[in-house]
């Protein structure tokens, strides 16, 4: 369940990497958004099973935790105007 959980991250991962740089870090400003639709969506499309609905899950909590340090650690587009994280970005 768990190793099942990190391959769905990891693919959702992929795809957030392949954005550009001031797409990722506008929605980073919607990131309770990201976090609950990311986690429905999958929740959903592994429903069923108690093993797929307990993948989805820890996929969901690690979406949470990622989007959260993602947007401490590089910051987030609010309004048009960047915040800055702990690294600043030229955007």
């Amino acid at each position: 369940m768990i190793a099942t959980g990190i391959a769905i991250f990891l693919s959702l991962l992929l795809i957030a990497l392949k954005l550009p740089t001031r797409m990722l870090l506008r929605g980073l400003n919607y990131h309770l958004a990201i976090d609950v639709g990311v986690t429905l969506l999958v929740l959903v499309v592994h429903f069923g099973t108690f093993s797929g609905v307990m993948a989805a899950t820890f996929a969901g909590l690690l979406t949470s935790l990622t989007t959260s340090l993602t947007r401490r650690l590089l910051g987030y587009i609010r309004n048009g105007k960047y915040v800055p994280g702990y690294f600043t970005l030229n955007v």
